[in-house]
């Protein structure tokens, strides 16, 4: 048998399986993975190409995984991230892949997935520190852009977002990410990442890449494990995970898999920031006063604990099941549930909160720090059909729905209006609601055959539609009225309602190979938004062999992201007595007053190249370049109102004052305008973003001295800015181009001898930029000043993680593990950029964590 008719039978026959992979169980090590627990079964047609499936799965998974030492193992596995072929393996992409275990992700010592991904693969990354309610949802940047363009699907299905758009300016700003915290560890088996654009394959949001989480999809077993950790060279921070899953069959043809997490963690506390206000003495050049009033100097320097991590407490469900529905078609289904509640430090009030409340003392004598609370239930639910004959094409029928709702709030706080006029004012408040709802409905189709029986084609197409909405509900009037709650002031009805929309989405896309060597992909897309109109994108694929050992590779492709309801409708007034804010809505009669204009798909240009290579057995090394052109970014313009003159003997500021007063009044007594700013999201950029991927990895095998994985991982990134449509002022600037780490490096070593395995990690961030206002001790002209800005520069630094774990009694593995190890924190600012002295870091930076130390212990247990 020829090799094109083998890969012809092989190819055929793997199209009775239509799904994503099972599983590795949650438990510890790798040697639990070598037990057999590990089945990476495909969704089938029928009962028995699934058992088949199944085991010659599991076979191939414990042989080339060698019990999970091997890193290059799970690039073994069959991908479907990228492309419509089938038996795809990650090496074998036209597009790079990169395949991250469940047992890796557990190795990263991290209990939240976002953090755990950043770990382990270069080209992601998390801020330092989110703002307000943006401290509450996680989100990831992927190769420096907004977590906007990083599309995230669950089993090659659409992830639903986040109802929590990221309001402040920065790096994230008017983000509405997948919240991957909001899944159950513990029910991923392992993790594809595209690090490519791939809007002509999946649509909206696909320009920097694609996370795609493949469930556990295991028929038997039954996994427990707990983790405990704190940062202990702070004392605080701790935390805890308790995770079960486990599965069984249903009948003779379908499986049933169900996994269960519960998480807590505490606040970490910068314990190096020092409010100025507090100090008693300050240096000379400080212009903002040491704080004087009720109980000066009776108060702790380190009261502000704005620069913190959020105490979080959340529960996740999933529940996935397939079984035969006919003979030929296949029901399948996942369900998803997550309820937080979460609490973020605001900055600390004084007594007297800054002169304004003459009746707070009373209520706070001491003062006190606004929290901001979410409580937060999150559920999806995907349910299908799948065949394997439908004139000759496999085919797959599915409906994902997926909703987000969050209720912001405030504790421990106050309104200061209703203090000095009423004499009292809720310590409580509901600042306002928010929801997202996605539904998602689709319908594929793929046939593999030959064109004149000699060149083998994977056809695919199919459609999609989906209907998305997003609602504001105003929060209660304490909260919004009159300056609103301190810390946190909610959204008012102005700004309240709910907003629709439709797309719908056609897609073609063709796999030739047009010899065994040489192999090109082209696919196309369509799709139509109710409110944006339309976008066309294209993609062109190849990669060609020269041998086994050498390879390479590249794509061209268009690609679009639309923007968000959240971002095309969201808007928000802050009041105070000295000033005001606002974002306002681009699509609103208000924000179009001040500028804004309707928004735009952002449009994307994406080209890469890459080889790959394996000069000797187990030793793989792919690297690729990469460049993605972005027009008609959107981006918050940041700079109308203040003294700027704006006409007719009115400055901006002045403007902007009208403009708000229609939302929510602004005290009478408020002349000086030179505070009162108005924001909104407009396509306000175009960026270049170039840089390269290397990924390397070596398996030595010690023979009866055990198994060393060594790898390494590389992203080099840079963007620039090429069109500043908004005005984009220099802080704007930085935070799209420079935020995000120059480089990053992973290497890893994981060894295992006997019962025993050891990992150990070393991470370098490369430098990051900003460019910071001038804080509270600065004078008058420079302080918050958008013209005159200072650049920061957060040096590169090194991070060290060692995880050391044993087996023990065939079914239990123990692990202790320290990240960080030596205690890394990032470049502190100068006093001068340094907020209040409460922001010691920059919280807009992805670079090195701010938490320090973190020491652990995990217990897993397999049956």
């Amino acid at each position: 048998m020829n090799r094109r008719t083998s890969l012809l039978i092989t190819t055929i026959c793997s199209f009775v399986s239509c799904g994503a992979m099972a599983a590795t169980p949650s438990g510890g090590a790798t040697t639990a993975d070598q037990k057999g627990s590990t089945v990476r079964a495909h969704h089938t047609a029928t009962a028995q190409t699934q058992a088949h499936s199944r085991a010659a799965t599991t076979l191939r998974a414990n042989k080339a995984d060698n019990g999970g030492v091997n890193s290059s193992g799970v690039e073994q596995i069959s991908v479907s991230t990228g492309t419509h072929s089938t038996n795809r393996k990650a090496r074998d992409s036209m597009s790079p892949v990169s395949v991250i275990s469940g047992a890796a992700l557990r190795r990263s010592g991290q209990m939240n997935l976002a953090d755990a991904l950043t770990r382990t693969n270069a080209s992601i990354n998390v801020s330092a520190m989110g703002a307000d309610a943006g401290a509450l949802t996680s989100s990831i940047r992927m190769r420096g852009l907004n977590p906007n363009e990083v599309l995230v699907l669950v089993d090659g299905k659409r992830r639903h977002t986040t109802a929590n758009l990221y309001a402040d300016s920065g790096p994230e700003s008017g983000s509405t990410p997948v919240d991957l915290n909001m899944i159950p560890a513990n029910a991923i088996d392992h993790i594809e990442v595209l690090e490519d654009g791939a809007a002509a394959m999946y649509g909206s949001d696909a320009i920097a890449g694609v996370v795609n989480i493949i469930t556990k999809k295991q028929d038997h077993g039954l996994n427990l494990s707990g983790q405990t950790g704190a940062n202990a060279y702070n004392g605080d921070g701790w935390n805890y995970q308790l995770n079960a899953d486990g599965g069984m069959k249903l009948g003779q043809d379908g499986f049933l898999h169900i996994s269960g997490q519960m998480y807590h963690t505490d606040h970490f506390v910068a314990n190096n920031a020092r409010d100025h206000r507090l100090l008693g003495s300050q240096p000379s050049y400080a212009a903002s006063p040491t704080y004087t009033g009720p109980n000066a100097g009776k108060i702790a320097t380190n009261s502000n604990k704005i620069m913190s991590t959020p105490e979080e407490t959340r529960e996740n469900l999933s529940i996935e099941w397939g079984k035969q529905f006919t003979p030929g078609i296949n029901f399948y289904g996942l369900i998803t549930y997550a309820h937080r509640h979460a609490e973020a430090y605001e900055n600390y009030r004084t007594p007297d909160v800054g002169a304004s409340c003459s009746g707070c003392v009373a209520m706070a004598p001491y003062g006190f720090s606004p929290l901001e609370t979410m409580e937060e239930n999150d559920f999806a639910a995907t349910l299908g059909l799948k065949g394997d004959n439908f004139m000759g094409f496999n085919w797959d029928l599915s409906t994902t729905y997926g909703e987000d709702i969050d209720k912001i709030g405030n504790k421990n706080t106050l309104n200061s209006y209703y203090v000095n006029n009423y004499g009292t004012s809720p310590r409580k408040a509901r600042a306002e609601s928010y929801s997202m709802v996605q539904w998602t409905n689709n319908l594929d189709f793929r046939r593999h055959f030959n064109i004149g029986n000699t060149v083998p084609m994977t056809l695919a197409f199919g459609a999609e539609e989906r209907m998305e909405s997003y609602n504001i509900t105003a929060g209660i009037p304490a909260s919004y009225e009159n300056g609103g709650t301190q810390g946190y002031a909610g959204i008012s009805p102005a700004s309240a309602g709910t907003w629709y929309r439709d797309i719908w989405s056609w897609y073609l896309d063709g796999d030739f190979h047009l010899t065994k060597k040489w192999e090109l992909d082209f696919a196309g897309r369509l799709e139509h938004y109710t409110d944006v109109g339309n976008t066309e994108n294209g993609k062109i694929s190849t990669r060609y062999n020269f041998n086994k050992r050498v390879a390479i590779r590249g794509t061209i492709s268009t690609g679009f992201r639309a923007p968000t309801l959240a971002e095309s409708h969201f808007s928000a007034v802050n009041v105070s007595p000295t000033g005001a804010s606002g974002l306002l809505a681009a699509d609103s009669a208000a924000g179009q007053a001040v500028g804004a204009t309707k928004l735009k798909p952002e449009r994307s240009t994406s080209v890469s190249g890459g080889i790959v290579l394996e000069p000797v057995n187990n030793f793989h090394v792919e690297a690729d370049v990469y460049q993605i052109n972005l027009r008609d970014r959107i981006v918050q313009d940041t700079n109308f109102g203040g003294d700027t003159p704006y006409g007719n003997g009115m400055t901006q500021g002045d403007r902007a004052a009208q403009v708000i007063n229609t939302m929510s009044a602004i005290p009478a007594g408020l002349t000086d305008h030179s505070d009162i700013y108005a924001d909104y999201f407009t396509n306000g950029a175009s960026t270049r973003t170039q840089g390269v991927d290397i990924k390397a990895d070596y398996l030595f095998r010690f023979h009866k001295y055990g198994n060393l994985a060594l790898s390494m991982s590389i992203d080099l990134n840079r963007t620039r800015l090429h069109h500043n449509g908004a005005n984009l002022n220099l802080a704007d600037i930085a935070s799209i181009t420079s935020d995000n780490p120059r480089s990053k490096i992973i290497l890893n070593a994981y060894y295992t001898y006997k019962n025993w395995d050891f990992n150990i990690r070393q991470t370098r961030y490369g430098q990051t930029s900003d460019m910071v206002q001038y804080q509270d001790w600065m004078p008058k002209g420079l302080r918050y000043s958008n013209d005159h800005l200072q650049q920061f520069i957060n040096t590169p630094h090194w991070m060290t993680d060692i995880e050391i774990g044993v087996r023990f009694q065939k079914n239990w593995h123990f692990a202790v593990g320290a990240n960080n190890v030596f205690n890394v924190r990032p470049r502190m600012m100068s006093q001068e950029l340094n907020a209040l002295g409460a922001m010691p870091y920059d919280e807009n930076s992805a670079q090195i964590p701010i938490t320090g130390g973190y020491y652990y212990g995990r217990i897993n247990a397999n049956f």
